[in-house]
């Protein structure tokens, strides 16, 4: 796995209520469909040119092999793994192709700055490699298009032209390679589920206790579609799948016209209590279609949070809330990066377009990072050549930096990223939490914002308080956005496996003076019908059930274990699925 800076040996946990990706999977990024070639010798997969044996660890013969089945010469191989070290298999890759592609560039690459040609800083993103807004690899071939030099070389690593030239049309010509090696695997794999799920026999059993494998827990427990309501959800062939819209604007936005949306809440799912689910947008194939199914069929509402803030979010939100008579928080957010940090204007180059971030991650570039681009762009004049402010802006948007003087680029700090989310300065701050905490915590939360502006119409519903059960709680983005509502939290009980983010929610929780009562539970699986029974009838029931579970497997940066729900901390989505359906039968039969 990469780690939190690009030169740190720290493992990176990927998505939205990070958990660790398995040692087994650290190297399922390299494309399954290369060409074959038989493993070589242990003692030649660990030696370069020069003989030497590597003193990396006991994992490099089986990286140096993976690469070489996929077309690659070894000692490409081996210098590609001691320029990025062997924990950052798609830089290896990406600097793999790069090498391949200079090989059959005209002679004048050599005029490319030294190590702009090669991304040095691969992105550890949960989420959203879409959101790159223009970016692009590196050009090294003049009469080609864009377009035909990405399928020449994904041809070339071994994908059939037809499943890398859909890929492009997909992701679209500008998507980087590793983007769209990432989407004809994810491809694959969803053809591959969507085989097994039409010929799974659960979906037609009729056997009374059908138990699925809990593979995280090493114990069986109860399938998620065989709950107290019996339920069976199953996609068919011929049901239209879900499509991402384009503005992803939602429903609805603050001060601007509704949408037309012929949206209807099945008799099942109408609350109370209310529920509101949240995910990545950019999920696999079929995620989306089975979250719905789930969640009573209710149609996903997809908001890009760039509409309420200055860095976009692309999220989906499966709720049973009202739609109409929603308001925005105040005060209104800055929706442009000028706004939210005017001191960069002094030294934002004319040439660096960008106007708002890309989705804000749970790493941050390094150091190294940094004083490269000061070097580089220190060696031109003002302007910097093309070829070096194309260079600049990748990494910038790769890994949203601002300018803070001439020449000087830097990541945003933990504070920075608080307030474009919408949370108080310093909710993430002090109590022996540590600075990659902080940015792995904020980088899996809420927009206080865009969440808040859907839960306003519980404003005048519950003008005398709301008692909510808190799923995947993480930092309290669903707390934060109800107190800045104005609405009373009379009891929260919230579920949360981190012990930094319970003590990031009990800190403000205090902090904020709340007379109502937080009740801090570990683990969604360990919460079942007794507790949750036990709960209600103390209670009264809960009036709204929010979260958003793992996005590990979702991601669309995560090239390592992109399961789909059925991934080890994605499938924990059936959870909150179980809870709210337990939820719902237990007040059903007392109230």
């Amino acid at each position: 796995m990469e780690s939190w800076t690009s030169d740190s040996d720290e493992d990176f946990e990927w998505g939205s209520d990070d958990e660790v990706v398995d040692e087994g999977t650290r190297h399922s990024s390299v494309p399954p469909s290369g060409p074959s070639q038989p493993p070589i010798p242990t003692h030649e997969a660990i030696t370069g040119p020069s003989n030497k044996a590597c003193e990396e660890g006991p994992s490099r013969p089986s990286l140096v092999r993976e690469f070489i089945v996929m077309g690659f010469k070894e000692d490409m191989v081996v210098k590609a793994i001691e320029e990025n070290g062997e924990g950052d298999t798609e830089a290896i890759l990406e600097t793999l192709l790069t090498y391949k592609a200079i090989e059959k560039a005209p002679s004048d690459h050599d005029s490319s700055p030294n190590d702009c040609s090669l991304p040095s800083d691969k992105e550890n993103t949960d989420e959203d490699l879409s959101d790159m807004d223009g970016f692009k690899d590196e050009e090294f071939t003049e009469d080609l298009s864009e377009k035909d030099r990405k399928l020449l070389i994904l041809v070339e690593m071994g994908f059939p032209t037809d499943k890398a030239s859909s890929a492009i049309n997909r992701c679209g010509p500008h998507a980087s390679l590793l983007e769209l090696a990432d989407s004809i695997h994810a491809a694959q794999m969803a053809e591959e589920s969507d085989y097994h799920l039409r010929e799974s026999p659960i979906s037609g059993s009729s056997e009374e206790g059908t138990y699925i494998y809990d593979s995280q827990r090493g114990r069986k427990r109860r399938s998620p579609e065989e709950t107290n309501c019996k339920r069976k959800r199953w996609l068919s062939d011929n049901e239209s799948m879900i499509f991402l819209p384009k503005p992803m604007v939602g429903f609805s936005l603050p001060n601007q016209r509704m949408t037309i949306a012929n949206r209807k809440i099945p008799e099942a799912a109408i609350g109370p209590p209310y529920f509101y689910y949240e995910n990545v947008a950019l999920a696999p194939k079929g995620a989306w279609e089975t979250i719905s199914r789930f969640l009573y069929d209710i149609e996903p509402e997809f908001v890009d949070s760039k509409h309420f803030c200055a860095a976009a979010r692309k999220r989906g939100y499966v709720h049973n809330l009202p739609i109409h008579n929603r308001f925005p928080l105040r005060p209104t957010p800055p929706k442009t990066i000028q706004e939210a940090f005017p001191m960069t204007k002094k030294w934002w180059p004319s040439w660096d377009s960008r106007r708002q971030f890309n989705c804000l991650q749970t790493c941050v570039a390094s150091a190294k990072l940094t004083e490269r681009i000061r070097i580089e762009l220190e060696k031109y004049g003002d302007p910097p050549p093309e070829r070096i402010q194309k260079y600049v802006l990748d990494e910038c948007r790769r890994w949203n930096l601002v300018w803070v003087g001439r020449h000087k680029v830097a990541p945003l700090e933990p504070d920075e990223i608080e307030m474009l989310l919408g949370f108080p300065r310093d909710h993430t701050r002090g109590g022996g939490i540590s600075r990659i905490n902080r940015y792995k915590s904020l980088g899996n939360s809420f927009q206080v914002d865009t969440v808040a502006y859907h839960l306003s119409v519980l404003k005048d519903m519950f003008p005398n308080g709301i008692t909510v059960l808190s799923l995947f709680s993480g930092i309290g983005g669903a707390e934060v956005a109800l107190h800045r509502l104005g609405i009373h939290l009379k009891t929260v009980v919230s579920v949360e496996i981190s012990d930094v983010n319970r003590n990031i929610l009990k800190s403000w929780w205090e902090q904020t003076n709340q007379t109502g009562e937080l009740i801090d539970l570990f683990d969604v699986q360990e919460l079942n019908g007794d507790k949750l029974e036990q709960m209600i009838n103390t209670f009264g029931g809960f009036d709204l059930v929010i979260g958003g579970s793992p996005c590990n497997n979702l991601s669309g940066s995560n090239r390592y274990s992109r399961d789909g729900l059925e991934g080890k901390h994605s499938s924990l989505f059936y959870d909150y699925f179980r809870i709210l359906d337990l939820v719902k039968c237990i007040m059903g039969k007392y109230f």
